[in-house]
């Protein structure tokens, strides 16, 4: 574990929950639910506080955390607290990884589409405490060592009134899959019964295999028509002639910021590979990693607060979010900035067109 823990690039100021630092390690239902809670009542209290949406207003809630599923529900314990309304349509996401913030931010846009006049909120986290595994199967280390605490929320409005306000506008959502691996990560018990996630050596082959599939559709939404030819091109020729190098589109003249899921600094470094991205292009994802760790589906969030706070984001430019999940899927997520404000990235209100 602990050439894992040095080769996982993530530094010291990275947030564990507390019953792992225990000792017994405390890793009952209430400690897991004291983390969550903690997480989710401190990002959620936050966006209405920045955001001044009052809870009567939100329409739809979307809460996903993959490992921990609470009895009530995380969207009940929220409806709860804050007194959202009775009708409100709520949707728990489990078991999807990192990937189902943007999956959760996929969901959103399709019921906006179809409710009018009305906002979403979108909770994404994850739970370490029950995630942690106490066992000696190596390939079950690995999850204790990259995840850490964390999480994020998000307002999604339809609202014409909310243009003004709103900082970010949804361009495209896309999602693709692969059977390549379909166990790259799965929870199961290890010979001696103790629950863990296996993470294989297959992961960054069905990573790769998943990422293709899903640029082939996403290229031809956001490529200039230059690099759609040369792509549809090298395509076909490719088909004709295995040997020939595959074409990299040229995302960056596409896009102003790219900011994968900080799966580790493996995943980020094919992605950067196979995209021709440079190490400034990969900066706000690899620091994410090495300050907060891998805080699964809200990571790409804080890519996007990183990048603020360099003061790289501005007016008009287009961000591209990537991640990857279990069995095998990958989605992307465009969102074009309408105005600059002073506001954590990973808390803010976007619009739905």
């Amino acid at each position: 574990m602990a050439k894992i823990l040095q080769k996982a690039r993530l530094g010291d100021a990275t947030y564990m929950a507390e019953g792992a630092m225990k000792v017994p390690l405390n890793m009952c239902m209430e400690a897991a639910r004291e983390e969550s809670e903690m997480v989710i009542f401190g990002a959620v209290d936050e966006v209405l506080a920045k955001t001044k949406v009052k809870c009567s207003e939100i329409g739809i809630l979307i809460v996903n955390c993959t490992v921990f599923n609470a009895v009530p529900s995380f969207t009940s314990i929220i409806v709860n607290r804050y007194k959202l309304k009775e009708d409100i349509r709520s949707y728990n996401i489990c078991g999807m990884g990192c990937s189902a913030g943007l999956r959760a931010i996929g969901l959103a846009k399709h019921l906006l589409q179809g409710h009018k006049y009305t906002c979403a909120l979108i909770v994404s986290t994850e739970n370490t405490t029950s995630g942690i595994y106490t066992g000696v199967d190596s390939s079950k280390f690995l999850v204790n060592c990259i995840f850490r605490v964390g999480g994020s929320a998000i307002l999604l409005s339809n609202k014409p009134s909310h243009r003004k306000s709103s900082k970010y506008e949804l361009l495209h959502t896309h999602t693709a899959s692969s059977e390549v691996s379909y166990k790259s990560i799965f929870r199961e018990e290890d010979a001696q019964g103790i629950t863990g996630i296996t993470i294989n050596k297959d992961l960054l082959i069905a990573a790769n295999h998943a990422i293709k599939q899903n640029l082939k559709v996403l290229g031809f939404l956001i490529l200039p028509l230059s690099e759609q030819f040369r792509f549809l091109k090298n395509h076909i020729i490719t088909r004709l002639l295995a040997k020939i190098q595959p074409y990299i589109p040229k995302f960056n003249t596409s896009v102003e910021h790219f900011l994968p899921h900080v799966g580790g600094k493996p995943v980020l470094d094919k992605l950067q590979k196979n995209l021709g991205f440079s190490d400034e292009d990969m900066e706000a994802s690899v620091m994410t990693l090495h300050r907060f760790g891998n805080t699964s589906s809200s990571s790409v969030w804080y890519a996007l607060a990183y990048a603020e706070a360099k003061d790289r984001v501005n007016k008009g430019d287009r961000v591209w979010h990537i991640s990857v999940a279990v069995w095998f899927g990958v989605l992307s997520g465009m969102l074009g900035l309408l105005m600059r404000k002073t506001i954590h990235g990973w808390r803010i209100l976007m619009i739905i067109l």
